[in-house]
């Protein structure tokens, strides 16, 4: 990368860890990225235990940017995202859950991880766990519960 980064030997692993995915985040955005040292860069960080890193790592696995697309790669990081309570990893995994994309397809895992994010503020996911309770999509179907949700989601700028 155009910048080296200096670390106190102080720091914790997980200090480390979200120091190097902060650089690596850094390079992203300048000109020319240094795609191999980002690269190097995240899966460091990811190996220190950053959640934000895995869930890096697993969208450019999920949708082939900067490396082959992978997609069981992909969904064992966002795993490891989610024991961290990643929202945007959760958001992601219920997808491939839901639609059986480098995992099998599981409606009752998906419904979980759209209900895990949706608790921890993710718009969407409000959203999608109405979805599920209307069709009864890995879940009882609960029209009724599904309309508050609903109620949530439009409160939060979702649209059906």
């Amino acid at each position: 990368m155009k910048s080296k980064m200096k670390l106190s030997t102080k720091a914790s692993p997980q200090e480390r860890g979200k120091a190097l995915y902060e650089h690596a985040l850094a390079e992203m955005y300048t000109e020319g990225p240094d795609i191999k040292g980002v690269l190097k860069a995240l899966r460091e960080a990811e190996t220190l235990d950053s959640a934000d890193a895995a869930y890096a790592l697993a969208t450019w696995y999920l949708f082939g940017e900067n490396v082959d697309r992978n997609l069981k790669t992909a969904v064992v990081l966002l795993k490891k995202a989610t024991t961290q309570e990643h929202v945007g990893a959760l958001h992601a995994l219920a997808i491939c859950h839901e639609k059986g994309e480098g995992t099998r397809e599981s409606p009752r895992l998906a419904f979980e991880a759209y209900l895990r994010a949706a608790l921890r503020g993710e718009a969407q996911c409000v959203f999608e766990v109405a979805r599920c309770l209307f069709w009864g999509i890995g879940t009882e179907r609960d029209r009724r519960i599904a309309r508050i949700w609903l109620k949530r989601a439009s409160q939060l700028g979702i649209e059906d």
